[in-house]
């Protein structure tokens, strides 16, 4: 009987055409953006992976991790609180903070797990906290209000007129968060984030930024579309990732004392998970050091994704245009969206994930595809190529 439920359940995924199928592939030290795929045994060149600038590549970051598996071993021996704190997590928290010009860094074991962890808690020890939150942000910002159980609002996507008339109907005196990501992955538009700080500062609120899209990649030295603005010292928390720019794995947040220490005190999330393993906190503080000091990695991100967009508008491919070093190309059909991605991986040696609803609502499917400073023209002109073949099929 209960086998039945689950295939139901599969079936109706893969009747809407949303039924995920993993890519095995194993990335190659040194020849980034070049992987090789498993199952049908050839090398492809992968479009539409995370790890934005490759510093999970980096001989020195690699070389950090090395040290510390050789001298500290694998793991890190449980939580914190009971197995205590390795070296590499605290200098990698004071680097953070440094990067954010915050007093705190606390370090979690993902960018889901910090945005999910340090919302519900904001959430349940602000007494009648409202939160507000924009309609496109992450699942993780989502969850979090959501299990906090508090009143919420969700204003339009980057709307800072509905987010105002949203604050203005409620006391000033009563707790708010207003919950909003910098870049948006899914579309790559930039928020008003400056608009919304002085919201902010008009209506008593706290602000929330997931910089998870922008940290290492935008900025003087990796800080964040926060950092190129000049108003870190206005965002009441900030949150990123170790697993994109940085290249590594987990997430963090920084703040005043105060705050990193509530949170570290009280989030669940953190209290009840075994922390990072040394390796891995210092290759992401050697990557992080080392993108504070160079800006060559950014610059050839963002000149690239400027090229490919140049060429996608020539060939009238259809994408979201955007001021960040996303390239969203739409497809608006499941199914379709799929089967272009096969196209593209079994006829010309492209990988690009489509993406499907949940991650997008239903009927803007499309294929997210982030250059790398590593993407040369010729890579280019293949994918633009063959995108247009596989449209024009379609």
């Amino acid at each position: 009987m209960y086998n039945q439920y689950f295939i139901n359940a599969l079936n109706q995924l893969k009747e809407e055409g949303r039924y995920r199928v993993f890519s095995n592939i194993e990335r190659l030290t040194g020849r980034h953006p070049i992987v090789y795929d498993k199952k049908r045994e050839k090398y492809i060149t992968i479009w539409c992976i995370n790890d934005y600038l490759g510093m999970s590549q980096h001989p020195k970051v690699i070389a950090a991790a090395n040290n510390a598996n050789s001298t500290m071993g694998v793991g890190s021996g449980g939580t914190r609180n009971i197995g205590g704190t390795n070296p590499s997590i605290i200098e990698l928290e004071t680097e953070l903070a440094d990067l954010h010009n915050k007093d705190a860094a606390l370090i979690f074991t993902s960018g889901y797990v910090s945005n999910d962890a340090t919302v519900s808690t904001l959430a349940k020890l602000l007494p009648n906290c409202i939160m507000f939150s924009d309609q496109e942000n992450h699942a993780s910002i989502i969850e979090g209000i959501r299990r906090s159980n508090v009143e919420k609002f969700i204003y339009k996507h980057l709307d800072v007129n509905d987010l105002e008339e949203k604050l203005s109907s409620v006391d000033i005196n009563i707790p708010k968060v207003i919950l909003f990501e910098s870049v948006y992955s899914m579309d790559g538009r930039i928020s008003p984030i400056k608009e919304i700080c002085d919201l902010a500062d008009k209506y008593n609120a706290l602000t929330y930024v997931d910089e998870v899209h922008a940290v290492g990649l935008y900025g003087k030295r990796g800080g964040g579309i926060c950092e190129q603005l000049g108003i870190m010292d206005r965002l009441s928390i900030i949150e990123g990732t170790l697993a994109k720019g940085f290249g590594v794995v987990g997430g963090y947040i920084a703040s005043s004392n105060l705050i990193v220490d509530t949170i570290r005190s009280y989030a669940a999330g953190f209290i009840f998970t075994t922390s990072l393993p040394p390796s891995l906190a210092a290759a992401a503080t050697e990557s992080v050091r080392y993108l504070k000091n160079s800006s060559t990695e950014r610059e050839s991100l963002h000149e690239n994704a400027k090229k490919l967009k140049e060429k996608l508008r020539k060939e009238n491919i259809p994408f979201i245009e955007n001021d960040g070093h996303m390239v969203p190309v739409m497809v608006n059909d499941p199914v379709k969206s799929r089967k272009i991605s096969e196209i593209l991986i079994e006829d010309f040696n492209i990988f690009v994930q489509h993406i499907n609803y949940p991650t997008v609502p239903k009927g803007t499917e499309r294929l997210r595809v982030t250059p790398t400073p590593f993407h040369t023209e010729k890579m280019m002109d293949e994918l633009v190529f063959a995108l247009k073949q596989a449209f024009t099929r379609l």
